[in-house]
């Protein structure tokens, strides 16, 4: 008898876990990089932002193609020139159970404006946020936005009373490393819950059932872990480990096509890569340069640019990866596909030479480079190359490649005199590249990410116009003036826009979309 019961209760153990191994829908992936923080508005870092998505919503929410739609705001109108007005979302509630309410929206604005917030410019640019009632918001501007909505999408919604009760209304200092309960914590109304967050390690989500929207895939858990070798994280999605990857390596996409159990996800990405200079400094801090700034002089600028050999990058190191560009817009939309915007200057290493001696360099120079290595697609094999392109005419490289969480508080302090950044994002409209990352640096954001803090007047006055300019025709004008100004200047040497394809093992189906943020609702695993 006992025998039987033994038999009886093994196998509703086994049926139970194999009841539980269908229903559990779990997905592993790995990145280069790990995100910095889970406080939602201290950095705007992609892989950051991507993931605090997944917890974390805004009033409005971009569906595959990047169109916004209803998201915490069911309903919103321009009242006038100056005047939004949200309808919110009955019955929502945060992660811990607290209710969702206008309260939550006008101090998630406020917190946003803190200087220790990287997305401030796009906070400052929504307005002043006033609660009508525990469901309606109004937003009222200083001038007319021809981008509101995309600018208020950019700051996302947390709970007052959980920020308050954990010492955090403000958003943590990351650059000088400041700790708060959000640098490993969070609580948002989003898709996927944050059970545990070990930086550089490993972070874990689950499903959030009470989510007020519709799970259109079927994951109910996810692990993150940061893979920073190429091999080892294509190592990894090919014997099962992981079952996706976001940044496969150019070089290893062919035979990641050709592997069983593989598929390659191929999309573009709004993303714009280009190399930016010290332009204010009187001397460098990182050169052999004594008493004078190289990179002050146009002509300097401009050799660095024609002895690039863009083609060369594109084809041996992207593997035809890469769109290279004259422009500085994540997208051409950005520049209305311009063509006078998007020409690169020729490359051509005998001029860059006859320039250097004419600025009073014809021995070059030597100056550090400060860059990632495990943010964007071969970051730091595109700054290894770019230093053996510019030694041809004389710039020795000392080259400090460094992990994200490091370098971009670097680049926050103005601590570089070189440097690699890139940009984009949702958003293909100039002004979220004109106002925070070209114009002038000034309060409340504005030219936050000009971090080689050159002054074009030119520029930063098109560019202001532009931002207020509700008409169409107008502002596209504006738009031209002030890309074109920056061009004629050099202020940043351009690169290309980024293609970054996504590799999974072939039971997972995923939704690229072409802000290359892996959205888990979408996610199928069979």
């Amino acid at each position: 008898m006992k025998r039987i019961n033994r038999f009886f209760a093994l196998t509703a153990c086994a049926a139970a876990l194999a009841a539980t191994s269908v229903i559990a829908n779990p997905l592993r992936w790995a990145a280069a990089g790990d995100p910095q923080t889970m406080d939602p508005h201290s950095q705007n870092e992609g892989l950051t932002n991507s993931v605090n998505s997944q917890v974390y919503e805004f009033l409005l929410i971009r569906d595959k193609k990047l169109k916004l739609g209803p998201g915490l705001a069911t309903e919103w109108k321009q009242i006038d020139p100056l005047t939004w007005q949200f309808k919110l979302r009955k019955g929502v509630k945060f992660h811990d159970g607290t209710p969702f309410t206008a309260d939550d929206v006008v101090f998630s604005i406020e917190r946003a404006k803190a200087p220790t917030s990287q997305l401030r410019v796009y906070a400052n640019q929504s307005g002043t946020a006033r609660k009508i009632d525990d469901l309606t918001v109004e937003f009222k501007l200083k001038e007319p936005n021809p981008i509101f909505l995309d600018h208020v999408n950019q700051i996302f919604i947390m709970s007052k009373v959980w920020c308050e009760k954990n010492n955090s209304t403000t958003p943590l200092d990351y650059k000088n490393k400041e700790e708060k309960f959000t640098s490993l914590n969070a609580n948002g109304t989003g898709p996927y819950r944050l059970v545990s967050r070990q930086p550089d390690v490993k972070t874990i989500w689950k499903k959030n059932d009470t989510w007020w929207g519709k799970h259109e895939g079927n994951l109910t858990s996810i692990t993150y872990s940061s893979i920073k070798n190429d091999a080892t994280r294509v190592a990894a999605l090919i014997s099962g480990e992981v079952d996706f990857i976001l940044d496969p390596p150019p070089q290893d996409l062919e035979r990641l096509e050709k592997t069983s159990g593989v598929k390659v996800v191929n999309g573009i990405e709004n993303r714009v890569v280009f190399i930016g200079m010290d332009q204010a400094r009187d001397e460098l801090l990182y050169s052999s340069v004594k008493g004078k700034n190289p990179f002050k002089d146009k002509r300097i600028r401009q050799a660095m640019y024609q002895a690039i050999d863009i083609e060369a990058i594109k084809a041996k190191l992207m593997r035809g990866q890469a769109y290279p560009t004259g422009g500085i817009t994540p997208s051409p939309l950005g520049a209305y596909n311009d063509p006078a915007i998007e020409k690169r200057r020729p490359y051509d290493v005998a001029a860059a030479t006859k320039l250097m001696a004419e600025a009073g360099y014809p021995q070059g120079f030597e100056v550090t480079m400060h860059c990632p290595n495990n943010r964007y697609i071969n970051d730091e094999k595109i700054c290894q190359a770019l230093a053996s392109m510019w030694a041809k005419i004389g710039i020795k490289i000392k080259l400090d490649a460094q992990p994200r969480a490091v370098y971009f508080p670097r680049l926050d302090k103005l601590d570089t005199s070189l440097y690699m950044l890139g940009w984009g994002g949702a958003i293909t409209d100039a002004e979220t590249t004109l106002t925070p990352v070209l114009r002038n640096r000034q309060p409340g954001g504005i030219g936050d990410y000009n971090y080689g803090n050159y002054k074009n007047d030119k520029l930063d006055q098109a560019a202001a116009a532009q931002s207020k300019e509700i008409d169409p025709k107008k502002r596209e004008a504006l738009v031209k003036q002030a890309l074109l100004a920056h061009n004629d200047e050099i202020n940043h040497l351009p690169l290309h826009r980024q293609v970054i394809p996504w590799a999974t093992r072939s039971n997972v189906t995923v939704v690229h979309r072409a802000d290359n943020y892996l959205q888990y609702e979408w996610i199928t695993v069979k």
